[in-house]
């Protein structure tokens, strides 16, 4: 290792522009990996509660309830039609405002939700809303008749809905839902804006720092995003194969 960061010191030597301080300076170092890690967190927060919201969505969309109905309709039109940071500073600046502080050290105020749950929570909301649809979209895709079907076996709504019409509706929905949280982990660089630490935050505080390591970490940024949408996609690849059945949805 010791070897390696003497490489890169030379390169940042003989190359002015080209300083990979993040590869030699231990603090710098831990700015990035510290970066990743956080992306990487709000990543998978965000992956995992967006389907939530999008299964929660598609089945209240088949409600009797046409209150429930035009809720979850007037939430996809809201956060499908704006644009996500604005969504993001909106939930961090304009609604922070009404949330609930503690003292954790009898002195300081500290919100309840910090600058990284309104990450998760916003940007969510905003993938959720694509999810609702997508995952609406498998649903109409189950034949009728195997609906009436598990009803006549003695099936609620809901045990249909969870045994028999969301694995199925899962395999059709899955490349549309594929390249939405494709979207959403490069979407996550927004959390930006509001001081989240991730790696894109990490990146410009180098690079203000250090004027010369602005190409390097830029690169930087591109090979780590590369990287995590392409395990994202490989997983959710294999996803897919694993549950397809041949004749239906593939």
């Amino acid at each position: 290792m010791e070897y390696l960061a003497d490489f890169f010191r030379h390169i940042a030597e003989e190359y002015p522009r080209w300083n990979f301080i993040w590869m030699y300076q231990p603090v710098q170092q831990g700015k990035i990996l510290s970066g990743i890690w956080m992306t990487i967190q709000l990543s998978v927060a965000c992956l995992l509660l967006s389907m939530v919201i999008g299964i929660l969505g598609a089945f209240a969309q088949g409600s009797r309830n046409a209150l429930l109905r035009n809720f979850v309709q007037g939430y996809i039109q809201f956060f499908r039609n704006t644009p996500p940071y604005v969504q993001l500073l909106f939930f961090y600046f304009a609604l922070g405002q009404f949330t609930p502080t503690f003292s954790p050290d009898g002195w300081l105020e500290v919100p309840i939700i910090s600058n990284v749950g309104w990450a998760i929570i916003s940007l969510s909301f905003f993938a959720g809303a694509f999810n609702v649809e997508i995952f609406r979209a498998g649903i109409e895709a189950v034949p009728e008749s195997t609906k009436e079907a598990s009803a006549s076996l003695g099936f609620t709504r809901g045990q249909t809905f969870r045994y028999v019409v969301l694995p199925l509706a899962a395999r059709v929905s899955l490349p549309a839902l594929n390249n939405n949280l494709v979207n959403l982990v490069k979407t996550t660089t927004q959390a930006f804006g509001i001081a989240v630490p991730e790696l894109l935050y990490q990146s410009v505080v180098i690079w203000n720092d250090y004027p010369s390591a602005l190409y390097p970490t830029m690169l930087l940024v591109f090979v780590v995003y590369i990287l995590l949408v392409g395990i994202l996609v490989s997983g959710m690849n294999k996803w897919e194969k694993n549950m397809r059945i041949p004749g239906y949805g593939a």
